[in-house]
Order: C-alpha cells, then structure tokens, then sequence
C-alpha cells in the first residue's frame, strides 16, 4: 500500500486528480498540501475518505516525517493576474517546491509535475511538439511563471539524469472546467462569470488569439494514465491537451449565445499574450494510445456554465471584487 502527496490539492485541477487518486486500490495515506492562496476547501469538502489527509501549509516549508512513494507537484497559481502580482511567489512555489518535494521522495517512488504550455512561450512554429525549444522572454511580465515552469523541468529532468530519479511531466494546455475561481484570470471563466453577473464578456485585443480547450475531466483522464496507470520508459516532458485550436472569439460568442443579453466588448491586449497555443500530439498518442480530448467545447462550456450557476462562484467574485 502507497503513501501519496499532493501539492496543490485543493486548486482546480488538482482537487480533480484527488478524486481520481482516491479511486485507487494500493492508496494507504493521501496527503494534500495547499495554503489555498489560489485553492479552495470547497474544491475538496465533498470528500468522506479517512486516507485523505489536507495539510494547509506553502510546499517549500511542508515538513513530514513520511517518505512517500508517489508526489504530485501542482502548487502553482495559473492564473496570469496573480502570478504576475505576485512573481517571486511564483517561482518558488515552482521551483523551491519542487526541491522540497525531491527530499520528501522515497527511494525509488515518483514525482509527477504539471507543467504548462506556458513554457513555449509565443510560439513560432504550430502544433508545437516537445522537441521545440520555445520563443521565450525570460524577464517579461509572464516569466515568473513561464520560467518556474521551465526551471523546475530542468531540475527535475536533471534529477533523473544524475540520480535517476523517476520523473513524469506534463505540458497542460488551457484547462478549463468546474472548481475554476469566478476570479481567476483566464478566458472561459472570466467570460462565464461576467456573463452571469450581467456584466459585458471583455475580449483582449482582436480576440483572434487561439487556443486549445481541453475540459477538466478528459485532461485528468490523460495525467491519471501519464502519471500511474501507464508502463513506458520514455524520459521526457508530454504535452496533454486538446488539438482542436478555437479562437477567444468564438469562445466568448459561444458564451453570450447561452446568456441572453450578453454582450461583448474588446479591451487592450493582455501582456504578450501568445498568438496561438495548439499540441502536437504525436508522442502524447504513442505513449497514451487511444487517449483523446472528448469533450468538445460546446459542451465543456456549458457544463461549466451550470457549475458556476450552483455553486457560488458569481457572489465569490463580487465579494472580492468589494474588498
């Protein structure tokens, strides 16, 4: 039986890949690290499982007498208003996390990082394949969360190559689903969340931006196989998203058709913001036959439309909003 940690638990996707983790039958002891700076207790409260064990604390200072045989590094904020708030933060949940995780790894387990398609920066090539390298500027706004994720993929990748450390990284592209923040900072979210307070859906620049939508449980579906369920021997970061490249646009006319009265306006372009962001998938599909994204966002949004309207996201953003 298997004793588990997971930074980052009560956050969006990973209070999601706590559900999934519970599932297991050779789990003795989960541990979820948060200090819920951008996770909530919520995301997990309707959890009745004795193995589960929820430690609020910030990973780089988490201490435990435990050596554990798998770790799950998400404690990051993705949200591009905080994370660029908030840079020196950022980087060592990243980075210094990453490091007091490697301490806390039993000989011979497991760390699985999420990483970000943040790391390609503002691509010149599409689809983008791992092999690619990434048109980045390493002291831009969005670095501090760019550069932790790159930095902690050199690390841990080194940690491998030296130690021989059982490493499994995933390149997460534009996740999106229920237990996302009102607040949050990213489109789908932003757009549901204005659109239910009846407030104007605001589109930065043209809005002919792409990206990738990959709903909540088809990308839990592919890190639940990329980090336990899978044998392979490949050593090397995976991208893990949805192929199907949509622009913001059409994103936030697809909002407003399901809320009558919604209307759409078009604010300055975000900080480098990048022009498209689409995986290749190729090395994902030799790894994780038969995975896919099969939600299409039509239906992505819509059930995470229903989730904002039940369970308080809409008065969250207004009460923060008023502070």
């Amino acid at each position: 039986m298997k004793k588990l940690l997971l930074a980052g638990g009560a956050g969006f996707i990973g209070s999601h890949l706590v559900d999934r983790l519970l599932k297991r039958n050779d789990l003795d002891l989960l541990v979820v690290v948060d200090n819920l700076w951008t996770g909530r207790t919520e995301n997990v409260g309707h959890i009745r499982d004795q193995r589960l064990v929820l430690v609020r604390s910030e990973v780089e200072h988490f201490q435990s007498d435990l050596k554990f045989d798998e770790i799950f590094h998400l404690a990051s904020p993705a949200s591009p208003p905080v994370y660029m708030q908030e840079p020196e933060r950022t980087v060592s949940a990243n980075l210094v996390g990453a490091m007091r995780l490697l301490k806390l790894l039993k000989k011979g387990g497991r760390i699985c990082f999420a990483s970000s398609s943040e790391v390609y920066g503002n691509p010149l090539v599409n689809p983008l394949p791992e092999t690619y390298r990434g048109s980045v500027d390493c002291t831009g706004p969005r670095s501090s969360y760019d550069e932790g994720k790159r930095c902690t993929e050199a690390l841990l990748f080194e940690s491998n190559r030296v130690r021989g450390v059982d490493v499994r990284v995933a390149r997460l592209f534009n996740v999106y689903g229920p237990r996302t923040r009102a607040d949050d900072g990213r489109a789908i979210s932003n757009f549901i969340a204005n659109a239910l307070a009846g407030k104007p859906i605001v589109v930065h620049g043209d809005g002919r931006q792409t990206r990738s939508w990959g709903y909540v449980d088809d990308i839990v579906d592919g890190l639940e196989r990329l980090f336990w369920l899978e044998n392979f021997n490949h050593v090397g970061a995976v991208n893990v998203g949805n192929d199907r490249e949509i622009s913001v646009l059409e994103i936030a006319r697809y909002v407003a058709g399901l809320i009558p009265g919604t209307t759409i306006v078009h604010g300055d372009l975000a900080p480098q913001d990048p022009t498209n962001r689409c995986p290749d998938l190729t090395l994902c599909r030799r790894i994780l036959p038969g995975w896919s994204c099969k939600v299409p966002y039509e239906e992505g949004v819509v059930r995470t439309l229903r989730w904002f309207e039940v369970n308080g996201g809409i008065a969250e953003m207004r009460a923060t909003r008023a502070v």
